[in-house]
């Protein structure tokens, strides 16, 4: 739930946000090419809620979170990305008196479908650094030859 306390200012977005509106997934497995995006700047949180109907038995989908350090692209530096995914952080095994090597890679996550029928679930997610925009890409990963269809919604806070 929004908590008006917390901003001494309107925010940029008015819940829930739709990040996805429910269509088709792109053939072939590809991400959406022009996902939607919303203004998150303040926001400590994000939950996104997922429905997908699957294509096909064995149907799964795809999403990755993208944010925006960046209010507008006209203020993205030279060399630098405007989107940048999320990232899942591994770290390496501490021994005394030795360098320890961790691991960061771009990570984004699967759902698979378990019926027919439209199956929804949430993920919720801290932010735990300013962002100034927010966006979830999408694919069909299970049965890429028949996409099935997601929406995608969130609620900021």
């Amino acid at each position: 739930m929004f908590d008006p306390v917390s901003f001494s200012y309107p925010p940029g977005w008015q819940n829930p946000v739709i990040l996805r509106v429910s269509g088709a997934l792109a053939a072939a497995g590809a991400w959406d090419a022009a996902p939607l995006e919303t203004s998150a700047m303040g926001a400590s949180g994000v939950s996104i809620s997922f429905t997908y109907t699957r294509g096909a038995l064995n149907g799964a989908f795809d999403w990755q979170i993208d944010i925006s350090l960046y209010g507008v692209a006209a203020n993205v530096p030279a060399g630098s990305a405007e989107w940048i995914p999320e990232s899942l952080y591994a770290a390496g095994v501490l021994a005394a008196g030795a360098d320890v090597q961790s691991r960061v890679q771009r990570e984004y996550q699967t759902y698979q479908a378990v019926a027919a029928a439209a199956e929804s679930f949430i993920y919720a997610l801290s932010l735990g650094t300013p962002i100034e925009r927010l966006r979830v890409r999408c694919r069909e990963s299970g049965v890429v030859g028949t996409p099935g269809i997601v929406q995608v919604s969130a609620n900021i806070y």
